[in-house]
C-alpha cells in the first residue's frame, strides 16, 4: 500500500511540475516565448534584426516579430511618428517609428505581439526600424505592421 502512495505522489508532482513548466513557457495568448509570429514572416526572418545590429548596418530592409515592451510617445516634429520599442528575436530590443501621416496608428499595449517590415538603421541602443508603411515616392520597399489580423501600411 505505501508503494502505491509513493507512486501516486510521484505522478502528481510529475503532473504539478509539468504544469509549472508549461505555463512558465507559455505566455497569454498561447504563445511561446521567441515565437510572435503568426507565420506570415519567412524562418529567419525575425533575426535579421540582430545580425543588422551586430554587423552595425543601416539601410537594412528586414522582417522581424517581437513583443511590445514599452509605448513612446509620438515624434512630433516633421512628419508625426508612432513610437514603440520591441523585443526581437527574445534578445533584444529596437525601436520602431511608425509615420503616422503616412499610415494609420497601431493601437498597441504593451505585450502584444507584432510583425513588421521595414528599414533598419544601426545604433547602440539597438537600432531603428522605421518606412514600415508604403512609400509614396517609390525610393523604399514597401514596409508594414501586422497587429492582429490587420495590417498597417
Amino acid at each position: 500500500m505505501r508503494t502505491a502512495s509513493r507512486s501516486a505522489q510521484l505522478i502528481i508532482l510529475a503532473i504539478v511540475v509539468s504544469t509549472g513548466i508549461y505555463l512558465y513557457l507559455v505566455r497569454p495568448g498561447g504563445e511561446a516565448p521567441g515565437s510572435a509570429t503568426s507565420g506570415w514572416l519567412p524562418d529567419g526572418a525575425t533575426g535579421q534584426v540582430v545580425e543588422a545590429f551586430q554587423a552595425r548596418q543601416s539601410g537594412v530592409p528586414v522582417e522581424t516579430a517581437g513583443r511590445v515592451e514599452r509605448l513612446l510617445s509620438d515624434d512630433r516634429e516633421g512628419s508625426r511618428h508612432q513610437r514603440f520599442i520591441v523585443r526581437v528575436d527574445g534578445s533584444m530590443t529596437v525601436l520602431v517609428a511608425h509615420n503616422i501621416d503616412l499610415a494609420p496608428r497601431v493601437p498597441l499595449a504593451v505585450g502584444d505581439s507584432v510583425e513588421l517590415r521595414g528599414e533598419y538603421e544601426w545604433n547602440a541602443q539597438g537600432g531603428v526600424i522605421h518606412w514600415t508603411h508604403d512609400d509614396p515616392d517609390g525610393h523604399h520597399p514597401g514596409g508594414w505592421i501586422r497587429y492582429g489580423d490587420r495590417m498597417y501600411r
